[in-house]
Parts: C-alpha cells; sequence; structure tokens
C-alpha cells in the first residue's frame, strides 16, 4: 500500500512538525543522493536503514511524531524528515493520485465503498484543501488519540467551552481551531494523525476538542470562512454573580469618581479579582485588574493614570455583562475569556521577531518586543521595563543592547527563537520559564517573512481592512496584547511626509496585492531616532522595502499601520534606531481638518472627566457641556452619539444613580464603536 500520508506532506508542513532549517538540510542530503534504503510491512509501517546504521521506522496511521529513530536527536530529526523525502521521491507518481483523491473517501484512511463524502465538499478531488475535521468519527479520534485523551475531552465537553474555527482555503489550505487552551492546526488533509496543538502535554485532549467545535461549526455556520462556536455545556450562560460584582464595582466608581474614591475600595477591588479569578472569567478580571492599576497611579499621583483609560475599563465591564445577557453574535465563552488559563506552557515552540515598541509611563521605559508564532497564527509580546533613573530616560536605542532570554532585546525583536521552555499567558504575554534558559536559542533574522501564515501576512490591504471590520467591538474582544499586528507586503511607496505640529510621520503605500494603506508613526522622547530610521527605511536608503509590521486599525481612508519593523536589505525596527531625533524630514502632510474625529474626540473627553470626577460630583453646568457636545455631534451627521449623550444630560439629575450610569455606558459603547467603524 501507498502511504498517501507522507506523499502529503508538504515542506511547509515539515516545517511546522520540526523547524525550517531541517527540513533545508534533509533536502539537501536527499538531492545529494544520500538517502536511505526503505523496506515497506504489510501493515503500512516504512523502514529506513543508513549505511552509519541508523535505523527509522514509521508506524502506520500515527503520524510523523510516533516515527522513531536511533540516533540521539530528540523529536522530528533530520533523518525522519530524510525518510519522507526519499519515499517522496520514490513513489513520485503517487503525488498526482493524492492531489485528486478519490472523492468518496472519508477521512483518515483509504476510500471506503458506500462512504459519500460530506455535502457541500464533493469538489475536494480538485482542491484537496476543501475539506473539513468536523467530519472525522470519535472512533478514528480514539484511534489517533487514544482512549485516555478522549475520554478527557468528553469532560471538558460536558462542561461546554468556546471555539473559533478557521475553515481553509485556497491561499490557506490548513485548518485551525482556536481553543481556550491554545491553537490545534490540521496539517495534512483527512489524516487526524498530523493534528498539532501548540500547548504543551495536553496528551491529544485539543485535537478532540478541535474536531468537535469543526462538527458543530459544520452544523451550525456552513458558510462562514471563521465560525465562533459554543459546544456542549448547558444553554444557560447568563448566571455569573462574580461578574454581576465587578459591574456594580465599576458603577460605583464612576458615580463616586476616581477624584473622590478613598482606600475603602482597596478591599472591595481583592475580592472581585478573587472572585473573578475562582469563576475562570478571564477577560473581566483583567480589566479589573487594570481598574486597580489605574486607581492606584491616581492615588500616587502616577503618569500612568488616564481618565480615558479608567473611562473605557468602567465601560467595558458592563458591555460585557450587557453581551452575555442579550446573547450576541459572539459566543459569551469568548466574550468573557470563560475557562482561558492563566498561563499555558507551550510545546517546542519556533517565533519569529517583528520588531518592539518602546514606551514610557509612570517613571519607567517598556520595551515591549513582538513575536510571530506561525504555528498558531498568533502574536506573543515579552514585555520588560526599566525604571527612569537621575541620570535620565534610557531610550530605546540604549535599552535595545539590554540582555533577555541570553541575548539582547534588539536580536529578540528581529530575530528566531526556538524555545523549549515558552509560557504563554492568556492575554499573549510571553515569559521563558526560569531556570530553563539553556533550552531557548534566538538567532539573528533577516526578515524573510514570505514564510508566514496568511493569518499574519497579507499583500492586500483593502482586505485586511474588511477583515477589520467583521471582528466584534474592542470592548467585547479578547484581552490579547498585539492582536491586531500583521505584518503587510509591501508593493511600493508613493508618498512620505512629515506633520511639524503633531510630529507624525505619514507615508502612503501600496501592498504587494494591490490596495493602499498609511503608515503613522508619532515621535516620542523614548525613541528619539524612530522617525528618521522610519523614514529612512521606506524611502529606499537600505534598498526597496519589502514588509512593514505593524498595529492595524481601519481609519477614515483605509488601512493605518502603526509600524514596528520595516524589511529590507536589513531589518529596521524603529524604537530601538541610534539618532537624536535631528534629522530632516522632508515633505509636509496637508494636515486636513476631521470634524467627525474632533466631535468624537470632544464627546470622549468629557465623559472621561465625568468618570474622573464622578456622576454624583459633576458641577451643576455639566449638563449643558454635555448638551453643547451632543449638538456638536449631530452638527457632523452622528445623530445617535449625540442622542446618546443628550440623553446622559437629562439623566443626571440632582443624585443621580442607576439610570445614570446606564446613559454614561450607553453613551461611551456608542462613542467607542463608532469611532472605530469609520
Amino acid at each position: 500500500m501507498t502511504r498517501d500520508d507522507l506523499i502529503a506532506l508538504t515542506p511547509d508542513v515539515l516545517a511546522a512538525l520540526s523547524n525550517r532549517g531541517l527540513v533545508k538540510r534533509a533536502t539537501k542530503e536527499v538531492d545529494a543522493g544520500e538517502r536511505p534504503a526503505l523496506t515497506e510491512d504489510a501493515d503500512g509501517a516504512v523502514r529506513a536503514a543508513y549505511p552509519d546504521g541508523v535505523t527509522v521506522t514509521l508506524p502506520g496511521g500515527g503520524g510523523l511524531a510516533a516515527g522513531t529513530c536511533s540516533c540521539p536527536a530528540p523529536g522530528v530529526c533530520r533523518h525522519l524528515l530524510a525518510v519522507v523525502l526519499t519515499y517522496q521521491r520514490t513513489h513520485a507518481g503517487a503525488r498526482d493520485r493524492e492531489a485528486a483523491p478519490d472523492r468518496n473517501a472519508g477521512p483518515g484512511h483509504d476510500a471506503v465503498p458506500g462512504r459519500e463524502a460530506p455535502p457541500g465538499r464533493a469538489d475536494a478531488g480538485d482542491e484537496p484543501w476543501r475539506w473539513s475535521p468536523g467530519d472525522v468519527t470519535d472512533e478514528e479520534l480514539a484511534a489517533a488519540i487514544g482512549a485516555p485523551a478522549l475520554t478527557a475531552a468528553r469532560r471538558r465537553l460536558r462542561r461546554g467551552y468556546a471555539a473559533v474555527v478557521h475553515r481553509p482555503d485556497a491561499a490557506d489550505p490548513v485548518p485551525r481551531v482556536e481553543l481556550p487552551t491554545g491553537t490545534v492546526r490540521f496539517l495534512v488533509p483527512r489524516r487526524i494523525g498530523y493534528a498539532r496543538g501548540d500547548a504543551a502535554g495536553d496528551g491529544g485532549e485539543a485535537i478532540a476538542l478541535a474536531v468537535w467545535a469543526c462538527r458543530a461549526a459544520d452544523r451550525e455556520q456552513p458558510d462562514r470562512p471563521e465560525a465562533q462556536v459554543r459546544v456542549g455545556g448547558t444553554a444557560t450562560v447568563t448566571e455569573h454573580p462574580a461578574l454581576d460584582a465587578a459591574v456594580g464595582l465599576a458603577a460605583d466608581v464612576l458615580l463616586t469618581g476616581a477624584a473622590h474614591l478613598g482606600s475603602g475600595v482597596d478591599a472591595r477591588l481583592a475580592a472581585v479579582r478573587r472572585d473573578l479569578d475562582a469563576a475562570g472569567l478571564r477577560w473581566p478580571l483583567l480589566a479589573v485588574e487594570d481598574v486597580a492599576g489605574q486607581l492606584e497611579a491616581y492615588a500616587a499621583r502616577g503618569a500612568r493614570y488616564r481618565p480615558e483609560t479608567l473611562a473605557d475599563l468602567l465601560a467595558e465591564l458592563p458591555a460585557r455583562r450587557r453581551a452575555v445577557v442579550n446573547a450576541g453574535a459572539t459566543p459569551a465563552e469568548r466574550v468573557l475569556g470563560a475557562h482561558e488559563p492563566a498561563e499555558t506552557p507551550l510545546r517546542r515552540v519556533r517565533l519569529t521577531g517583528l520588531g518592539a515598541r518602546v514606551r514610557e509611563s509612570g517613571g519607567e521605559v517598556g520595551v515591549d518586543v513582538v513575536l510571530a508564532h506561525p504555528a498558531a497564527v498568533s502574536v506573543l509580546v515579552l514585555r520588560r521595563a526599566y525604571p527612569v533613573t537621575d541620570d535620565g530616560t534610557p531610550t530605546g536605542h540604549e535599552l535595545a543592547g539590554r540582555r533577555v532570554t541570553g541575548t539582547t532585546l534588539g536580536t529578540l525583536a528581529t530575530g528566531n527563537v526556538v524555545s523549549e521552555s515558552a509560557v504563554r499567558s492568556a492575554a499573549h504575554r510571553l515569559w521563558i520559564a526560569a531556570g530553563r534558559l539553556a533550552r531557548t536559542t534566538v538567532t539573528p533574522g533577516a526578515g524573510d517573512w514570505s514564510g508566514l501564515p496568511p493569518g499574519l501576512l497579507t499583500g492586500d490591504p483593502d482586505a485586511l481592512a474588511a477583515e477589520l471590520a467583521g471582528r466584534p467591538p474592542r470592548l467585547l474582544s479578547p484581552r490579547t496584547a498585539a492582536e491586531s499586528v500583521r505584518v503587510l507586503a509591501l508593493g511600493e511607496v508613493r508618498a512620505i511626509g512629515y506633520a511639524a505640529g503633531e510630529q507624525r510621520l505619514h507615508a502612503t503605500v501600496t501592498g504587494a496585492d494591490g490596495g493602499t494603506a498609511t503608515i503613522t508613526a508619532t515621535h516620542h522622547a523614548a525613541a528619539p531616532g524612530a522617525l528618521d530610521a522610519l523614514a529612512a527605511a521606506l524611502d529606499g536608503t537600505h534598498g526597496p522595502p519589502r514588509y512593514v509590521s505593524g498595529t492595524v486599525r481601519r481609519g477614515a481612508d483605509g488601512l493605518v499601520v502603526e509600524p514596528l519593523a520595516v524589511v529590507a536589505d536589513v531589518v529596521v525596527v524603529p524604537d530601538l534606531a541610534p539618532g537624536v531625533g535631528d534629522g530632516r524630514l522632508a515633505g509636509a502632510v496637508d494636515a486636513r481638518p476631521d470634524p467627525v474625529a474632533a466631535a468624537l474626540g470632544a464627546a470622549s473627553a468629557l465623559l472621561a472627566q465625568a468618570a474622573h470626577t464622578g456622576l454624583r460630583h459633576l458641577p451643576a453646568g455639566f449638563p449643558e457641556r454635555l448638551r453643547a457636545t451632543a449638538a456638536g455631534l449631530a452638527a457632523v451627521g452622528l445623530d445617535r452619539c449625540g442622542a446618546t449623550v443628550s440623553a446622559l444630560a437629562g439623566a443626571l439629575g440632582a443624585d443621580p444613580g442607576e439610570p445614570a450610569v446606564r446613559a454614561w455606558v450607553d453613551a461611551w459603547i456608542r462613542l467607542s464603536v463608532t469611532a472605530e467603524s469609520r
């Protein structure tokens, strides 16, 4: 019998199961004729013998991870890879048959007479990626992951869980499922043995949960490329006393105001945080922790306190509660981060540096190193903070030389990381476990980002902007760091300009596949050389720019990118670049007034002031200020925003209470969602 699963292993899949360097080395050896002698058993097991005595066995049906090699290298070694490559060359004629499989073939095995292809996927022979892991039966699951793992998964199924199913397409042919505990990818069509999760030590449980999530998505949302589903458990998810307590706390802070709160709130904050943690409501817990941080900063007169930040947090908690009660389009578990583990140890992980962001706040300078996790199609952030001393504020360039995980921040921001001791928090923060640094290696990177998956890399800014438009509002989204970081493959840089009054660099670029985007960056003291370095990278000083990584959002004129790094002949990380900001930036930006943004900004600032002062402590003329602001919103066409602000003015009264809180939350949510959707 021909091992079609081995035939189907592309270089990208082999790299996902091992690493690209090993695949290149094994390919080079096989191309040079250094091939093992192969034999096949009746049960499909492939055995290989090398001239130097190394032996390899690839049992049938177990996936590459089930293979064994007599060499001392752990995991999938170059010998295993060379056996696969040799087998493919030996059975080169079977590759065409694998590209057009029997349309009645079931998942995980060869065609079975009488077994029909699932509805809607009858043309999978022409497009091998057109399949669903939901077609896998529980019997096939048990054979692939074992009965103990399947039993553990069924226990989790009884409690219920949320998942996001990303269906395959021609650009990204690998189905993947985001679970609370990690991401599972199904690397080979119809071969469950090649499914791979990124969390360490799950024993296969995650694979079963991902398959069941695909079944639910196929049943409930068969036509959506990305389906958010709730699987198992009970349908009643609105009774959360810990969440109610958090919303009540937010209401009391809003009524009293940060300016009038006493120290008595500390015990209540601690109790709410404890109860949310016990209930497993991760996103409300993180929001309450941020509320506590803002109040602590204000009490200490710290620079980290921002009225707008506090206001946003006070609206986020009731917004999440409303979405749960009203059964919105996003599953309640996703809105609340239910059962998201605080930390998840990752299996051997390979990360790609996408740059860094430097921020100064509250007497310290923080550096966020942003790393792509291609296997999970996600982004992780490693954060380091350094105090501002009497010698002054350290700059990003100075901090680039600070050492972390055996290398420097600068190398980490552009390098390739391989670690067996990485830990990911629920918010996608990254740690390298203490005492195990020897199991982490970092090599310099050259900005070869072409191998990043489509979920992280795009060449079409317009398509990415449309994707962002379909996401849940920020107030309901998972509280993950760098969720909006993407890599844009560039076509050309059309214009670069500088707005001197705002100290902002503005560039118009095209994507490699068409469409336009705006790259924008603002000067800040902790990275004085950033704008000069960014301008040089974009104008071709280091060769034609090929990629830009950054935080993406929708703007009035399309996609906006706040850059982390630019790849040309070298990789430039603007925030870590040298310089004092004395370069001459040519080209003036036409600073056209944006009356809609100005009206939204003025209204948000006024509502933030209300949260800072407290609804019960507002001056007598505040309702009139709200009405004037509402009129300004209506004047630029934002009638509904204006109506909510006017409603708040009418709800304040002599002794504001729950109706005033509800009106304030209504207004903030309306303003926030309107600003996002522009």
